[in-house]
């Protein structure tokens, strides 16, 4: 789950990180009078289109002005527009807030990260001295300018992990200890709220010789929301696939792609090779779907009215390896399906397990023509793919 910019420097102020002040506002009225309120030594304030993604500054959705009448203009040209970056796609996304800060007075750019390295099994804080828009170019061409440091959980943040982002970067002396307790603060933060990425960018040093995160993303572990109330009273279903919301609400885990192969599968596992082999095969999945442990007819019904939602999807995959799901349960939910949802696409459908034998023969029986069998799951992807094709 990911929050907003405000939001997540809500939880920044909270733990002494320090942010610019500012405001959220949902209606253009009320941008001058909040930049009045602001104020400001420089007689700048920044506008900024508040979205769950990146590449904002670059499309235009991170705006400076240099009057409150200018504020005014710029929140009426912003609030709902259309803004398309690189990690919105093609549709881009609505703004429905902005958010209004006070200028800061800038000496040097930085970037600072921090997200789980699977591969050692610990948090990973990075930085950077090329901080700003362009912190992916920088990733990409000079991955050396990246500083990381994998911090172990069970002795917790320790100075000498902050000295090695400090030394790093470059910096004077003077600026180490600045530089250790921001760090500090943000690896408590991502530790007691269960994130799963913060990202800085820019962490600016200012005039004054001070740290400030001039900006903030945060995302969470889905798993740990239930003991996370707070970061759940911030989800904005707005910036969510309405699809993905609804399926959520059935106990379907389910994530929308690109492709024209919609894909039935229980267990996250199989749910993954069964996208990979699609691809493997030349087809492109469609999305990804996990039926979970306890699928009944009712939720495989579901599954199919979901995946039948996306116009791209011209045929679907049901790859089922029966165990505390029962083939056969799962052959009366594509029954069910067919009864209540126009399945107007071929299904291949791969059983495997439990009761396999008595949920081929239900199917068998069912006198539903675009139903195909398929014996293995590379069988299973091949005939997919080739109905897509109309063969």
């Amino acid at each position: 789950m990911d929050i907003h910019e405000h939001q997540a420097k809500e939880i920044f102020r909270k733990y002494g990180v320090p942010t610019p002040n500012g405001y959220v506002v949902y209606k253009p009225d009320n941008a001058v009078k909040v930049a009045q309120q602001l104020g400001g030594d420089l007689d700048v304030w920044v506008v900024k289109a508040q979205i769950h993604a990146g590449g904002r500054g670059k499309a235009g959705g991170v705006k400076l002005a240099k009057s409150t009448e200018e504020v005014g203009l710029l929140a009426k040209e912003m609030l709902g527009s259309t803004l398309v970056t690189h990690q919105t796609g093609a549709n881009g996304k609505k703004v429905n807030r902005i958010y209004i800060e006070e200028g800061v007075n800038i000496e040097k750019e930085f970037y600072l990260g921090m997200v789980l390295d699977r591969s050692k099994e610990m948090p990973v804080m990075m930085a950077s001295s090329e901080g700003g828009i362009d912190i992916e170019e920088v990733a990409d061409k000079s991955p050396e300018k990246i500083v990381k440091v994998a911090i172990n959980p069970t002795i917790g943040f320790r100075g000498f992990y902050g000295r090695k982002l400090a030394f790093g970067l470059g910096l004077p002396r003077e600026q180490v200890n600045k530089l250790i307790k921001f760090a500090e603060s943000i690896y408590n933060v991502y530790m007691d709220y269960d994130a799963s990425l913060i990202e800085i960018n820019p962490l600016v040093l200012t005039k004054d010789k001070t740290f400030i995160a001039l900006d903030a993303k945060m995302s969470f572990d889905d798993n740990s929301l239930y003991r996370q109330p707070e970061i759940l009273t911030m989800r904005d279903l707005t910036e969510e696939e309405p699809v993905e919301v609804e399926a959520n609400k059935h106990g379907l885990s389910y994530v929308k792609l690109d492709g024209n192969v919609g894909c039935m599968v229980n267990g996250a596992g199989l749910a993954m090779s069964t996208m990979d082999i699609i691809k493997h095969e030349g087809g492109t999945p469609a999305n990804f779907l996990d039926v979970g442990g306890g699928a009944n007819a009712e939720t495989v019904a579901k599954g199919f009215e979901i995946i039948l939602s996306d116009p791209n999807v011209k045929s679907i995959f049901v790859n089922i390896f029966g165990g505390i799901v029962r083939c056969d349960r799962v052959a009366q939910g594509i029954l069910e399906a067919a009864k209540i949802t126009n399945v107007n696409v071929p299904v291949v459908v791969r059983l495997d397990g439990t009761n396999a034998e008595e949920a081929q023969e239900i199917l068998a029986n069912s006198g539903i023509k675009n139903i195909i069998a398929a014996d293995s799951i590379a069988d299973g992807a091949r005939k997919a793919i080739s109905a897509v094709r109309g063969n």
